[in-house]
C-alpha cells in the first residue's frame, strides 16, 4: 500500500482524501479525521498563491509536516503540507471525531458540553488538541513527534463539496472539501447545507 507521505507528495487533493480516516494524536488525545480541504499553489484560496512570506514558509517544506497559522484573531489552524518538495500546498484539517482523551479535550475547551462540538471545525480542533505555532513545521508523520498522524486502516466513503469560508472569486467554487460520509455528523456544522457529492477521485 502506498504510504501517506507518498500520497501527500504526489497530489494535494489525493492527500486530502487520504487523510480522511487517519488518526490525529497528541498525548492521551486521539481523533479520527472526518473533514479536510485541499489548497494548491495556484489556488486563490491558498496562502502561498503568488507570494512567499515568512508566515507561509512551512508550506514549502516536506510533505507530511505541519503548517500552522493564526486566523480571525483567535484561532490556530492545523494543516498538513502536501505536494512536491519546494512546491507549496497544504491540506486543512477541518474536523475529527474524538476517540480517546475526552477529559483532556473538555479541559482544553471548558465551555463545551456536547462531544460533537469539540472538534467540529478547524479552530475548535486546534484548541481542543492544544495545538499552536510551537508545532509549526514538525513532522506529523514521525512516530517521535508530539503531534502526529497515524495512517488510516480502512478506506472511508468520501464525499466532496465546495470549501467553506472563502470569498467569491477566491477559490470558493472549487470542489476541494472532502468528507467521510459515514461520519458526517462530526463535520463542521455550518457546512452541512452544502451539496455533498460522491468523490470519483477516491475510487
Amino acid at each position: 500500500m502506498e504510504g501517506l507521505r507518498e500520497v501527500l507528495r504526489r497530489d494535494v487533493e489525493a492527500g486530502a482524501r487520504a487523510l480522511l480516516g487517519c488518526i490525529l494524536v497528541r498525548g492521551d488525545m486521539a481523533a479520527q479525521i472526518v473533514e479536510t480541504e485541499a489548497y494548491t499553489w495556484d489556488d486563490p484560496g491558498c496562502h502561498a498563491y503568488r507570494k512567499e512570506r515568512m508566515k507561509n514558509m512551512a508550506m514549502y517544506g516536506r510533505a507530511g509536516t505541519a503548517y500552522i497559522y493564526f486566523t480571525y484573531g483567535n484561532h490556530w489552524m492545523l494543516n498538513v503540507v502536501a505536494d512536491q518538495d519546494d512546491v507549496p500546498g497544504a491540506v486543512l484539517i477541518r474536523a475529527a471525531k474524538p476517540l480517546s482523551g475526552l477529559e483532556t479535550f473538555y479541559s482544553n475547551r471548558p465551555n463545551i458540553s456536547v462531544e460533537k462540538d469539540l472538534l467540529s471545525g478547524p479552530g475548535k480542533l486546534a484548541k481542543a488538541f492544544g495545538i499552536d505555532n510551537q508545532y509549526n513545521s514538525i513532522d506529523l508523520l514521525s512516530p517521535a513527534s508530539e503531534v502526529r498522524i497515524l495512517q488510516a486502516q480502512s478506506k472511508p466513503i468520501v464525499g466532496v463539496s465546495r470549501r467553506i469560508g472563502l470569498a467569491v472569486g477566491k477559490g470558493d467554487e472549487a470542489m476541494r472539501r472532502y468528507i467521510d460520509i459515514n461520519l458526517i455528523g462530526w463535520i463542521t456544522p455550518h457546512g452541512l447545507n452544502r451539496t455533498i457529492l460522491g468523490d470519483k477521485g477516491a475510487e
